[in-house]
């Protein structure tokens, strides 16, 4: 599903690509649930490249095992650039990975509203030296449709991140 997306030989180009570098990636997933770590997984040799992740679906957990500041959710809410640039942050250092996802979204079919719709999605990539991409997708369907979209868009943008990064 969504392999228009990101492919399973997507998968293997990423992880070759990290595993010639000896490059490391690690995963802070809310709305995804694990699905971005499991997809990654899936890939027999993973292990080179995957150091591990955290699903911190509730914002005491984001606070608590990534560091987001409780201002910076209350402020802006979980679902938002901010929270998520401070997921990036939190979990490229706890797990001392080179390059790091972010996904912070509203999967539905509940919480949705009107500034912040059901299919909101931040999704962040960025490396140990803090570059950052950080972006806002509106995606559309069901909850799992939302996450599989939300989890391959990810894994889409970090490819495209780390061949800029290594390919040169």
């Amino acid at each position: 599903m969504y392999n228009d997306i990101f492919s399973e030989n997507d998968m293997i180009e990423l992880q070759s690509l990290l595993k010639a570098n000896k490059q490391t990636i690690t995963i802070a997933e809310s709305c995804t649930g694990g699905l971005v770590a499991s997809m990654i997984t899936k890939i027999s040799g993973s292990s080179e490249i995957f150091n591990g992740s955290i699903v911190s679906y509730s914002n005491k957990i984001k606070n608590q095992e990534l560091n987001v500041k409780n201002e910076t959710l209350e402020t802006f809410g979980a679902v938002s650039c901010e929270v998520v640039n401070e997921m990036l942050e939190g979990v490229i250092n706890k797990f001392d990975a080179d390059f790091a996802i972010a996904i912070s979204g509203i999967a539905g079919p509940n919480g949705g509203s009107k500034d912040k719709p059901v299919g909101t999605v931040v999704i962040g990539i960025c490396d140990h030296n803090a570059h950052k991409i950080v972006n806002v997708y509106k995606f559309l369907g069901s909850r799992e449709e939302v996450q599989i979209q939300a989890a391959k868009h990810s894994l889409k943008e970090i490819l495209k991140f780390v061949q800029n990064c290594l390919d040169k």
